[in-house]
């Protein structure tokens, strides 16, 4: 039970804390199911672990009772079907970007290192908007230069 990021690995236990109650219809099915949920970081990929404690309830129906709803959960006998209840209610419960702390910084959108490694990493990049002064800045540089250097020969000749 899961996505692809996070989910109850296969053969895990589920511990079922239910009360069933008797009502005119059917049976009321009220409790919390406890599981055990692995999955990876959406920041960092670093393996994820936690308990998650789901609530559930759900009425089962008697088979002969006659209700418009086609999708109503119904007894099977003397039979309850808990797997599409504890399916639905545990997926829905599951974060949807689980992250390994809350402040995880993540990996590097450059060059994929490990930001709560290294802190004070970063990369030298300029913003592709001010490109064009970028290189205006290094011509002005050059023609800087190259007017120092003939005002340093003008000044030899003199």
């Amino acid at each position: 039970m899961g996505t692809d990021v996070v989910g109850v690995p296969e053969g895990s236990d589920v511990v079922l804390d239910l009360r069933l109650e008797s009502v005119v219809e059917g049976v009321l099915v009220t409790g919390t199911a406890r599981v055990h949920v692995e999955g990876e970081c959406v920041r960092c990929l670093d393996p994820v672990s936690s308990e998650q404690e789901v609530r559930v309830q759900e009425l089962y129906l008697y088979p002969d009772q006659d209700v418009d709803d086609e999708e109503a959960e119904r007894l099977e006998g003397d039979l309850i079907d808990l797997e599409p209840l504890l399916r639905d209610a545990v997926v829905l419960g599951l974060p949807f970007r689980p992250v390994c702390r809350d402040d995880c910084p993540g990996l590097c959108p450059e060059c994929g290192a490990r930001l709560a490694d290294d802190t004070g990493h970063r990369h030298e990049q300029d913003d592709p908007r001010w490109a064009a002064l970028s290189a205006l800045r290094t011509s002005t540089t050059t023609d800087d230069d190259a007017a120092r250097t003939t005002t340093h020969d003008d000044e030899e000749v003199s």
